[in-house]
């Protein structure tokens, strides 16, 4: 069977299709589109233009679908308009000038799909697993491969970028404001109260993209998923706006976030912060997620 999974999300619109098979996954094909919806939501409402834009490219996917008859699709959203006062009256509109049934994804469905994408890949069964996205982050603290709890903290990269930087690159004063805010938020979570050390688990757009940087810039083999947590601080530091960047940085960004270039910087001010807090030694990304989790949920043991 193939079925596609559509996601709107803050930064990008994403369409995946899977083949599934003896209840297992293989992602066959992906399409992505960088929208940066966030963006259109002003005084907490989504644009018109940031609707016309998610239509556009929403009918631009089915028309895809429909050239090789896939039939099974699936699209959903998350704090790019869960988050907007109009919320429910922007997907309504999306959904009568697609055809395309869209749900909103709560905070709390979004960490458990995310929990339960990366837990098939992991080695370990007790820590957390980050997911950056634009506008949020999700947080899931697991023991014994169960969710003991699971947040969505409203700090996102696009978020970040948007609201401090003034420039592709954040500077260092601008990196100062973004890493207040971040404390402001994750220093009264509950979940990182009394955690002497735990492992990260980092999924999504952000983590995909810092440790592409850092294989890149540290000489690593492609296939390393371990950003360790001291780097982190140095890759923020080295592309700091202000700083001089040689030809051979500005190709290593090129190369490996070309579609986060304003982001990356952002989304890794919230990972260093919160791997200072909760004293990890290291990010291992994992290359699964929330699509992959609503499958397993709905399709495969639903």
């Amino acid at each position: 069977m193939l079925y596609a999974v559509i996601d709107i999300g803050s930064t990008t619109i994403r369409m995946a299709i899977y083949e599934i098979l003896d209840n297992k996954l293989n992602l066959i094909h992906k399409r992505k589109y960088t929208v940066g919806l966030a963006s259109y939501v002003k005084d907490n409402v989504m644009e018109q233009a940031g609707i016309d834009k998610a239509c556009e490219i929403l009918n631009s996917f089915k028309s895809f679908l429909t050239s090789f008859n896939i039939e099974n699709v699936s699209a959903f959203t998350t704090a790019a308009l869960r988050n907007a006062q109009n919320s429910k009256e922007a997907v309504a509109e999306i959904i009568a000038r697609t055809g395309i049934d869209l749900h909103i994804i709560s905070g709390d469905e979004e960490a458990t799909y995310d929990f339960i994408a990366a837990t098939h890949e992991l080695d370990y069964h007790d820590g957390f697993i980050i997911d950056i996205g634009g506008a949020s982050t999700e947080l899931i603290r697991f023991a014994d491969n169960k969710i003991i709890q699971k947040t969505s903290l409203p700090i996102g990269s696009l978020a970040l970028h948007t609201k401090y930087a003034t420039d592709f690159l954040p500077s260092e004063e601008e990196i100062a404001q973004m890493i207040k805010e971040v404390h402001a938020i994750i220093d009264t979570a509950p979940e990182f109260k009394d955690i002497s050390h735990a492992e990260i688990c980092g999924i999504g757009g952000t983590c995909k993209g810092a440790r592409a940087l850092y294989n890149e810039m540290y000489a690593q083999d492609d296939a390393n998923e371990t950003i360790p947590a001291d780097k982190i601080p140095e890759m923020i530091s080295h592309f700091t706006r202000g700083h001089k960047l040689t030809d051979k940085d500005i190709t290593t960004l090129l190369k490996t976030v070309p579609d986060r270039l304003h982001t990356i910087i952002p989304g890794m001010v919230i990972a260093n912060e919160i791997a200072k807090l909760i004293h990890a030694t290291a990010i291992t990304y994992k290359d699964a997620g929330m699509r992959e989790g609503f499958l397993y949920t709905h399709v495969i043991e639903g």
